[in-house]
């Protein structure tokens, strides 16, 4: 069927102005609302060319019919900031995943784009801009970019864009040789420098308790993310003819005009996990729970003078305060880096879907949850290679001592890609 083709939606057809007698003039044309409708659209002016330019303006103003005209192509990338903003705070993700996003759209995305309509944000401009975070870091590239993703599908659910300006970008390429584990002499100079921390001479103020030196020894035995390590209560904590079992059934967050506090859940459905530990690490738990009475069964283990949790501030302040006593200040490792060095000795030793169930972190959950029976028994397997590889006693660092491989690579980019609570 032949015929006049149809005007794409979004888009006008020709511009017809009529002379209304001295200094009035009416431009108008047809414009094909996103509803698929065409309208007519006019503006008066004094001249012929006056005329023209306020339709035109007029046009690019257009809302557009058919989405209660919150967003178009013309609307400023403030608009669209602010619209995913109330989508997110109905969203049933944690506080601290919230506010991640939060800071990431206010100190890094927003200012690059907010002078733009989106029309104007191509894929050459979104390109532009994760480079420019790149250039950073692997990490804010990868950050900024799950957040570009989610506020541009944002915009293609309410049809204000026809495309994703996301897709198409470059894939960002983590640094080659960057260190993705912790060695074994790190690992040695890190807990001579624990026991060490304010004990010499001269030293003024009260003792260290050990908490966060005991801390760091039930991250690195059990692979849990900080803010679970701190969320660990005694009635977590299970013993078996096999050994013991901590049973991850909360976090420990900060939030803004809250504090610290203990979150009922952890930070995923999949992070509701019973790890096995490693004789090392359950030394340390032992001895804390000594210096516990029974009616703290639902204090954390780590936890200040009032009772509340031990704050990840003050982890990884001291945490900072160790480094420098080993001489590791400039060396960029956080306590995220023992979650990563557990991953990567477990994905050694055991295959990289062992790694990511152990850490809470799998994308096999959801057919398990769905399709399988649960096992309810649990794999003391992980903790004994933990243990072998990681104890202070002779330990056997064969495992830590190989080249990365890309499936060992591809688990720590889950991990990194995640806003865990352990993130500054």
């Amino acid at each position: 069927m032949s015929g006049r083709p149809r005007t794409p939606i979004g888009t006008y057809g020709a511009v017809h102005v009529a002379h209304h007698g001295r200094r009035r003039y009416t431009a108008k044309t047809r414009f094909r609302d996103l509803d698929g409708v065409l309208r007519q659209v006019k503006a008066t002016g004094a001249s012929r060319g006056g005329a023209v330019t306020l339709l035109k303006i007029r046009l690019a103003d257009r809302p557009g019919y058919g989405r209660d005209g919150q967003l178009g192509l013309s609307s400023p990338f403030a608009d669209l900031c602010e619209l995913w903003l109330s989508d997110l705070a109905a969203r049933e993700v944690t506080e601290g995943t919230k506010d991640n996003y939060r800071d990431d759209l206010r100190l890094h995305v927003r200012p690059f784009f907010e002078s733009y309509t989106l029309g104007e944000i191509t894929t050459g401009r979104v390109e532009v801009f994760l480079k420019q975070q790149a250039a950073v870091s692997y990490s804010r590239a990868k950050h900024t970019r799950t957040l570009l993703n989610q506020l541009f599908g944002y915009a293609l659910r309410h049809d204000a864009i026809s495309r994703n300006p996301v897709e198409g970008t470059s894939p960002l390429n983590r640094t080659k040789g960057a260190p993705q584990a912790l060695t074994m002499d790190q690992i040695a100079a890190i807990r001579l420098a624990a026991q060490r921390w304010r004990t010499g001479p001269g030293v003024m103020g009260p003792k260290p308790d050990g908490q966060v030196r005991d801390a760091i020894e039930v991250l690195l035995g059990t692979g849990m993310r900080p803010g679970e390590v701190l969320a660990l209560r005694p009635v977590d904590i299970t013993h078996t003819r096999t050994g013991m079992v901590a049973n991850v059934t909360g976090t420990v967050v900060a939030q803004k005009g809250r504090g610290t506090f203990r979150q009922p859940r952890p930070k995923t459905d999949a992070s509701a996990r019973s790890i096995p530990v490693p004789e090392f690490a359950a030394v340390v738990i032992r001895r804390r729970l000594k210096l516990m009475g029974a009616e703290q069964r639902e204090v954390t283990i780590f936890h200040n003078r009032a009772g509340g949790p031990l704050t990840l501030h003050n982890l990884r302040r001291t945490f900072r305060e160790f480094l420098v006593l080993a001489g590791l200040e400039d060396s960029g490792i956080t306590p995220r880096w023992f979650r990563r060095t557990g991953a990567t000795v477990l994905a050694r030793g055991l295959g990289a879907d062992v790694a990511a169930s152990y850490l809470g972190h799998t994308s096999t959950a959801i057919t398990e949850g769905h399709y399988i029976e649960p096992d309810r028994r649990i794999d003391f397997e992980p903790a004994s290679v933990i243990e072998r590889t990681l104890r202070p006693i002779d330990p056997d660092g064969s495992l830590l001592s190989r080249p990365i491989d890309e499936q060992e690579e591809d688990l720590l980019d889950l991990l990194d890609a995640a806003q865990d609570d352990d993130a500054a």
